[in-house]
């Protein structure tokens, strides 16, 4: 009795036990109001959609849940991407920007992080089926909520978009910011699966993120 071990997979059980039961009420969105399914668009009631999935993040972040990842398998344009983009955010835009509303107006935006980004950005030449491929070298993330100031832009990238022009900022910086920002110390030792130690993240805090 009282062994911290022990009392930490007792809670992880009984959380995971909570979790499952609420599946059934929380997969229901025919509670919610005609002008929350009018704020995240059209397809919000069609189960597996973007929208509907954005919708279900609210309610998923209602209930404590800690970690929820959203994504669109449309982006990988490389070739038609005129049209295949201007489809693909036609659909991700405004199930984004309800969930960003929604969280705002029931005061949990302040406590909840949202972070939209890719695996990479895009080239900034056109291939020869009009589209664009993968490209490592510089691409935007959006950050939202959590503590980071409203309308703030951080570095800007050449002409072409290409390269960084100034004020680069690498992935485990942004790491470092997501633990710092989370309540966690990005720079602590702790250790895997099979006890290994490392460093939770090697990346520096961005400061002017973590300001307001």
């Amino acid at each position: 009795l009282g062994d911290p071990e022990i009392l930490t997979r007792i809670q992880q059980a009984e959380m995971a036990y909570r979790m499952q039961t609420s599946v059934p009420e929380l997969m229901d969105t025919s509670s919610e109001p005609e002008h929350i399914f009018d704020l995240y668009g059209g397809n919000a009631r069609k189960p597996g959609t973007y929208a509907a999935n954005c919708l279900l993040a609210r309610r998923l972040a209602e209930r404590g849940v800690r970690f929820i990842q959203l994504y669109h398998r449309g982006w990988d344009h490389h070739g038609a991407i005129k049209d295949g983009m201007a489809k693909t955010a036609k659909l991700v835009d405004q199930g984004t920007a309800a969930l960003i509303q929604d969280l705002k107006e029931r005061d949990m935006l302040k406590d909840t992080l949202i972070i939209f980004g890719g695996e990479f950005g895009r080239t900034p030449w056109i291939n020869k089926d009009a589209g664009r491929d993968h490209w490592p070298d510089c691409y935007s993330v959006l950050m939202a909520g959590g503590g980071i100031p409203r309308g703030f832009v951080l570095g800007k990238s050449d002409r072409h978009a290409a390269y960084p022009l100034y004020d680069p900022v690498g992935p485990w910086d942004i790491a470092a910011t997501m633990y710092h920002l989370l309540g966690v110390d990005p720079h602590v030792h702790v250790r895997d699966r099979i006890n290994r130690p490392f460093l939770l993240s090697p990346g520096q805090v961005i400061e002017d993120l973590v300001k307001g």
